[in-house]
């Protein structure tokens, strides 16, 4: 999932905030199908509003703790079964295990709060239950709404919250190719399982959404694989990524963006040997972030001088 097909709502903190198109289409099917709950139809547009506003809080939850780590978290999208923020933490595992547990802690703060609203109707006598019955069912629903997405997003199933926390602490004693994939055979365990749920209970979406968990799944899996070969490539010597500090490995592991060519960017000086196109900054394979050869030149002489 992309900005692709999407519309640009805001940008704060930073980060632009994209809403899926196909939202409308969703919220419209849901909203009417969960008519009657309420005594009016604007109040199931709040809850559904509501779901979105928390889904929100939780990704932004992710973006900036990914910054605070030194991380880059600049789009999030929302669609309809749930918010992506796209964010680039270090290639360290306390940086992802921050970046990634952050979403949940939103929903956890969110608890005692909602939680405090609904002891204070039931013991002070506010009465919102009789009173304004709309508006307390509608406090009741965001409360199992955020207590649902908090278990949900919990489960150890990549690339769910749960299966990326696991991921960052297996990073620790198996390293980072192997953790994502351990990680992501577990979430090949875990989809099997929704796709169960989901014709147990007869549910589209549940089975949608198992669809795309087992997609991320097998690209967790690919990317593993990528990454286990790059650990196995000798090294340059000279370089250094001023970003993440990793010496780039030897070989054509750079594909040129006008012709299509593999090339080996260290040793023609950032040009491509095919076409003669020349780049102005180079991208790392560790961590994805692009500098100019220069800045990996001097990131070197700064380690040395140390």
């Amino acid at each position: 999932m992309t900005s692709r097909g999407s519309i640009r709502l805001f940008r704060f903190a930073g980060v632009d905030v994209f809403l899926h198109w196909s939202w409308f289409l969703v919220a419209m099917v849901e909203i009417q199908g969960r008519a009657g709950k309420y005594g009016s139809l604007t109040w199931n547009v709040l809850e559904y509003l509501a779901l979105f506003l928390i889904v929100l809080l939780h990704e932004y939850g992710h973006a900036l703790a990914c910054r605070q780590v030194g991380g880059r978290a600049d789009q999030i999208v929302l669609w309809p079964l749930g918010g992506v923020a796209y964010v680039n933490p270090p290639p360290r595992p306390g940086a992802t295990l921050w970046s990634i547990a952050a979403g949940p802690l939103v929903n956890v703060a969110l608890l005692p709060a909602l939680t405090a609203v609904g002891w204070m109707n039931r013991n002070l006598g506010w009465g919102w239950a009789t009173a304004y019955p709309n508006f307390y069912g509608l406090l009741r629903a965001i409360w199992f709404v955020n207590l649902g997405l908090l278990i949900f997003n919990l489960l150890p199933i990549y690339p769910l919250d749960g299966g990326q926390i696991l991921r960052a602490l297996l990073w620790y004693p198996l390293g980072r190719a192997r953790s994502l994939m351990a990680a992501a055979g577990v979430g090949f365990v875990g989809v099997a399982g929704l796709f169960l749920l989901a014709l147990m209970v007869r549910s589209v979406w549940l089975g949608v959404l198992a669809a795309f968990i087992l997609m991320s799944c097998w690209g967790g899996l690919q990317h593993a694989r990528a990454l286990a070969r790059l650990a196995k490539l000798p090294r340059r010597e000279g370089y250094l990524c001023p970003e993440c500090g990793a010496a780039p490995p030897v070989g054509e592991q750079w594909k040129c963006p006008q012709c299509g060519g593999q090339f080996d960017t260290f040793a023609t000086q950032a040009a491509c040997p095919h076409c003669a196109a020349r780049f102005a900054v180079t991208s790392c394979p560790e961590c994805g972030r692009a500098r100019p050869m220069s800045e990996w030149m001097a990131a070197k002489s700064v380690a040395s001088s140390w």
